[in-house]
């Protein structure tokens, strides 16, 4: 089993990336999933998808952006039904529960390992609309046609569905696929103790509430993911 570094689990560092080019753009990813991802481009070049990906590593630094831009109250914190909800409303913690349905903790968004995608077929949205990343385009907009070839072609090049089904943590995300064995392999060493470490080295927005309430949230929204079947 590979070891990695904390740098390499919280998005820190990019030492365990190469890039792929897809379509016209270039994309950072971890290094040992390049060959299934090129196999899984292909499968869908072959069954009439243009393959695109909406967005590979992240880091640190981003995620820490999008989280305290939504804590802040600068960008929109959802409900469950993609509604927004009145940040003033919530205490801390309900604001930070709120966010985690969508967006990461900056160091816990498993976007920081490079072996996870948010993906969707370019041709087969719409002229002139936007992607949102929201279930309702896979599940009966432009995009379910792909979700459907995708759900069925994924375990063929280890790919799975973390966010398949909502467990009460993170919503559902049926865009966002993940490398069977190097995903699980680096949340194993992703634990409590080394997030604490880093968010205490790196704060962001409403920190001291993640920290007084790590365990909770890291059982809810961390580990609690729709793991692949065994067959």
């Amino acid at each position: 089993m590979e070891r990695y570094s904390l740098e390499q689990l919280t998005g820190l560092t990019q030492t365990h990336l190469t890039s792929v080019l897809v379509g016209e753009k270039t994309f950072l990813i971890h290094k040992a999933i390049k060959p299934a991802l090129e196999g899984l481009i292909q499968d869908a070049r072959v069954n009439g998808f243009e393959f695109s990906i909406a967005s590979s590593f992240r880091d640190y630094d981003r995620q820490a952006e999008i989280w305290n831009n939504k804590f802040s109250g600068q960008r929109a914190i959802l409900d469950s039904n993609s509604q927004p909800l009145n940040p003033v409303l919530l205490t801390d913690l309900e604001k930070t529960i709120a966010i985690m349905r969508w967006s990461a903790l900056p160091g816990a968004s498993r976007h920081h390992w490079g072996c996870e995608l948010d993906v969707y077929a370019r041709n087969c949205l719409p002229k002139d609309v936007t992607l949102q990343l929201e279930p309702w385009e896979y599940q009966s907009g432009h995009q379910a046609e792909f979700s459907q070839w995708l759900t069925q072609a994924l375990s063929t090049f280890e790919f799975y569905l973390p966010y398949q089904q909502d467990l009460g943590g993170v919503a559902i995300e049926p865009w966002h696929i993940s490398h069977q064995t190097v995903s699980s392999n680096m949340l194993a060493q992703m634990t409590e103790e080394k997030l604490a470490l880093i968010w205490k080295q790196y704060p962001f927005l409403g920190v001291e509430t993640v920290l007084d309430n790590i365990e909770t949230l890291y059982n809810r929204f961390i580990t609690n993911i729709t793991f692949p079947s065994a067959s």
